[in-house]
């Protein structure tokens, strides 16, 4: 029977954390230390490789004069940026000052352009929706709108009440909406590994 080895490592990573947070044993707290930071490690890997990458076919693209020249330019500068900022001699790494300020000055207004984005986005999905006159959309709206209102920059008392009970509402059903969507998607995680790895599939159910 074939079995992969990276949903056994999966498993055995997960069942190893469960473990060490159920049981208290310094030993296999020590081995779940090393377990996190070798996960750590590859997904750190993972982010320079898929960089690399993504650096080599941006210089490949403005080599060849394909796709968009001025976008891969900007993504290579960029690139190079934060590497020297970074790696220079003497720098701190992401503490560093310049990276700091590189983020600052570009990362942060970037994602303030793309959240602007969004939000026309969202209000041109949102009138869609009502337009389509379903119900789960008049739901979805109702409690958007009811949100919206509860987070509304409103000084006073009045203000007060609004904050209180936006915090009741999203530490309250939305946080155990979003508990119930992690668990069950969890669950779906480890029921899949464990069929790969007994190797069971729609034929044999």
């Amino acid at each position: 029977m074939n079995r992969p080895i990276l949903p056994l490592l999966v498993v055995t990573v997960g069942v190893l954390l469960l473990v060490d947070l159920v049981v208290v044993n310094p030993t296999i707290s020590d081995i779940a230390a090393v377990a996190v930071e070798a996960v750590i490690l590859v997904g750190a890997g993972a982010a320079i490789a898929v960089t690399a990458s993504l650096a080599w076919r941006r210089a490949v693209d403005l080599w060849s004069r394909r796709g968009d020249p001025i976008g891969a330019a900007l993504v290579l500068v960029g690139i190079g940026a934060m590497l020297v900022a970074g790696l220079r001699p003497g720098a701190t790494g992401a503490s560093d000052p310049w990276v700091a300020w590189l983020v600052g000055a570009l990362l942060v207004p970037i994602a303030a352009t793309l959240f602007g984005l969004l939000f026309v986005t969202t209000v041109v999905a949102a009138r869609r929706s009502v337009a389509s006159r379903r119900r789960d959309a008049f739901v979805l709206m109702s409690a958007a709108l009811v949100m919206l209102v509860l987070l509304l920059p409103i000084g006073g008392q009045t203000g007060g009440a609004l904050a209180t009970a936006a915090g009741w509402v999203l530490a309250g059903p939305v946080a155990a909406v979003f508990r119930g969507i992690l668990l069950g998607v969890a669950i779906l995680a480890a029921v899949a590994a464990a069929r790969t790895l007994l190797g069971v599939g729609a034929g044999d159910e």
